[in-house]
């Protein structure tokens, strides 16, 4: 089999994408750089939300507290969502419009879905019970915080608010980032909805997970905020406002967040927890997953009694037999062959529908997530 994730060789097909390809790679040294300085802005952005208010009388210990949750929750990811604000604003407005101010902004919106990212991290490790996130405890799991966490949550998502009202107010694009971020996140809070209501705790029902609802979930669970979001929010920094413009990136920027989040359930049960940072729980959670999705579509009848018997449920020897019964069925060789796939598709998509936008822009983020071992 051949592996066309590893970009420069599928791409050798088309030399326009081979020049591109070569592009990116030469980006490489760039990219470390942008992520430095995104990581080095996360001290500017704690401190424009908690430095005024931190000594007040009434709030203070609230703010504490804020600085806290900012400082365990909103760090140690892969930081990709945040960066890919700042590396397409970069690509689409031209060098000499990018003074200090701009770039600021840039980096502060790339934070911002960082934090709505947080929120929905500390949110989703409660409703699935996690253990472990980023290589840490879950926030929740934490001594003496628990369900406060909750709370937390909203901290994180109020955040980001304050954070465009301070930085973006007098911008022309001001009113699009609000909606934008408005509408992700009640995009993600439907595709959690429909994910919870599929797999409702204490009642397996397999007849619930087929590929239309699950290709529903992660579309407005993941594909949304995770690869829509930070590039439609460049778009509109970049003066790019246009439907047909937006429409068009929207149409490559989903189908890679739904192979993200396929690959994401993929890593859940096969990842190596030292580098995805967490314990998968899909199975015991009942989860509708693409592995259970592709086991249903291909289970004998004795293969769905095994399923029917084992999955959704807590104890680790029957969260053994459902991993065992993957393995038999080499679901493993399923998800390479659909990775294949997927990346020869979103290739296409790209040539199809890239323009205005450069399509450097796409193969970039193509080239994080195919392939990705966390």
């Amino acid at each position: 089999m051949s592996h066309p994730p590893c970009l420069g060789r599928s791409l050798l097909r088309n030399d326009v994408f081979l020049d591109l390809s070569l592009v990116l790679l030469q980006k490489l040294d760039a990219y470390a750089q942008e992520r430095q300085d995104f990581i080095q802005h996360f001290s500017q952005i704690v401190k424009v939300l908690t430095e005024e208010d931190i000594g007040h009388p009434e709030i203070g210990d609230a703010i504490t507290r804020l600085k806290e949750v900012l400082e365990y929750n909103a760090i140690g990811g892969k930081y990709n969502r945040g960066l890919t604000v700042v590396i397409t604003f970069r690509e689409l407005v031209e060098p000499g419009k990018q003074d200090p101010d701009s770039l600021q902004r840039a980096l502060t919106v790339g934070w911002c879905v960082e934090l709505l990212q947080a929120f929905f991290l500390v949110s989703d490790d409660i409703m699935d019970s996690s253990l472990t996130r980023r290589g840490q405890t879950c926030w929740y799991q934490k001594p003496g915080i628990g369900l406060d966490a909750i709370n937390d949550a909203f901290l994180l998502e109020s955040s980001i608010y304050r954070l465009l009202k301070l930085y973006c107010r007098e911008q022309p694009y001001y009113l699009d980032l609000i909606e934008l971020f408005l509408q992700s996140s009640y995009q993600t809070e439907i595709g959690q909805t429909l994910d919870l209501i599929t797999a409702p705790q204490g009642n397996v029902d397999l007849g619930r997970f087929t590929e239309k609802r699950y290709k529903s979930i992660v579309k407005y669970k993941t594909a949304f905020y995770s690869f829509y979001l930070p590039v439609a929010a460049a778009m509109y920094m970049a003066g790019i406002d246009g439907e047909k413009e937006h429409a068009h990136a929207k149409k490559i920027l989903l189908e890679m967040g739904e192979f993200f989040q396929i690959q994401d359930d993929y890593l859940d049960l096969f990842g190596d927890p030292s580098m995805t940072g967490k314990i998968g729980t899909d199975i015991q959670d009942n989860k509708c997953s693409w592995l259970v999705v592709q086991c249903l579509q291909r289970a004998s009848p004795e293969q769905r009694q095994i399923l029917q018997e084992n999955y959704g449920q807590k104890e680790a020897e029957k969260v053994a037999r459902v991993k065992a019964l993957y393995e038999e069925m080499n679901l493993s060789a399923v998800y390479m062959q659909y990775e294949e796939d997927s990346y020869n598709h979103i290739m296409g998509l790209i040539e199809q529908y890239a323009a205005p936008l450069p399509p450097a822009i796409f193969l970039g983020l193509a080239q994080k997530i195919y392939k990705r071992k966390k």
